[in-house]
């Protein structure tokens, strides 16, 4: 089992910043692909971003491209979601996954946090 534990939501301003953290626990956390989903009310769950164990493979909606980046830090078990430039869009909740292989496909994770709300406000 993998427990992840997610922080840093909040409400902030269009425009503004916030940074998230998914600190993980259990089974050796750098054999994992970690991901960044999110689900806003009336809506499915999507894909956000993920980073392979190493760090350096990392792939992103393309909506959040050049806005969002993932990072994570495997001596600390945390993962890290930077958001910059927020749009009332992406008023959601955002989910902590990890996964052996990784994809972007929420089905195929098998580990997940209790999520934290992020709101933008125009």
């Amino acid at each position: 089992q993998v427990q992840l534990v997610e922080s840093g939501g909040g409400l902030v301003q269009a425009g503004g910043s916030l940074r998230l953290s998914c600190a993980a626990s259990g089974r050796t956390f750098s054999n994992y692909v970690m991901a960044w989903f999110r689900q806003a009310p009336g809506k499915e769950r999507e894909f956000v971003a993920a980073i392979g164990w190493s760090g350096y493979s990392v792939n992103y909606a393309d909506f959040v491209k050049g806005r969002f980046t993932i990072s994570r830090d495997n001596a600390k078990n945390t993962v890290y979601l930077q958001m910059n430039s927020l749009k009332p869009e992406d008023t959601a909740i955002y989910y902590c996954a990890a996964d052996i292989q990784g994809s972007t496909r929420s089905y195929e994770y098998d580990f997940w946090g209790q999520g934290t709300q992020v709101t933008v406000s125009s």
